[in-house]
């Protein structure tokens, strides 16, 4: 019901695709072909939309409390603020005042540079979005096109083969970042700090950003995996590889293939 209201709202007057009757069946032929097509597809571009976003766009901070008594007995907070793409080793940490026990703190930074792995993974995200936007509009327009070359179908499954498995890498690397981020900015941070080794220093840990949307990330990660991997089984069906019988009579009939995008 919802996909038949989508496609009430954005049918235009007059669509013209090649092999779809005249009158009333073009219209239900069109009206089941952008049913079929984005029940198909929409999880994949949800996925991937939450993908990006989830990552891409967090931003958080790490504390600690230092104290040198007894010049100064109580603790002062000193903050490091951190996000995408995660260059930790450029987040500085901040103290008002300035110069707290007669320290620099903004001269201190984070441990870690992992922006190749959360650049790598948000980028690719992108990516696939723009390529599965792209891809449903050409198939809708030249859906014959489609039904009755050999070749396209074999293209689409070897990009659905080539996208899954980048998923895998994508997010296996981008896991293994989030799990050195979260300890870079845990309290292991007072151990990294040079002038919390003094003795005339005391300082402690207080808090981190929670980092459950990047965790949420990671899942719809594996997620986007399990997704393009499913579909790539469809497409594959509609390669001559699987049935060149079943392909050329598939596309005598006219049937709408899926796709893996």
């Amino acid at each position: 019901d919802s996909l038949r209201g989508l496609w009430d709202t954005m049918k235009p007057n007059k669509i013209y695709i090649i092999g779809v009757p005249e009158g009333e069946e073009r219209e239900q032929g069109i009206k089941n072909l952008f049913e079929e097509i984005m029940a198909e597809n929409f999880p994949n571009l949800v996925a991937s939309i939450f993908a990006f976003a989830t990552c891409g766009g967090f931003k958080g901070k790490t504390e600690i409390l230092v104290s040198c008594p007894p010049k100064i007995p109580d603790n002062k907070t000193i903050t490091a603020t951190f996000g995408y793409p995660f260059r930790l080793n450029q987040a500085s940490f901040q103290a008002f005042p300035v110069d707290v026990c007669n320290i620099s703190w903004n001269k201190l930074v984070l441990v870690g540079d992992y922006a190749s792995s959360a650049q790598f993974y948000v980028t690719f995200a992108v990516f696939v979005f723009l390529y599965c936007i792209t891809a449903l509009l050409l198939y809708v327009g030249y859906t014959n096109l489609y039904r009755d070359s050999r070749k396209l179908p074999m293209i689409d499954f070897v990009v659905t083969l080539v996208v899954t498995f980048l998923w895998l890498v994508s997010t296996s690397a981008w896991a293994k970042a989030l799990t050195d981020i979260k300890t870079a900015t845990s309290h292991s941070i007072v151990q990294e700090l040079a002038p919390c080794h003094s003795s005339e220093l005391k300082c402690y840990f207080g808090s981190v950003t929670s980092m459950g949307s990047l965790n949420v990330s990671v899942i719809f990660g594996f997620l986007n995996m399990i997704l393009w991997g499913g579909n790539a089984w469809f497409v594959y069906k509609e390669t001559n590889l699987h049935s060149p019988s079943n392909t050329s009579a598939s596309n005598t009939q006219g049937g709408i293939p899926p796709t893996g995008i």
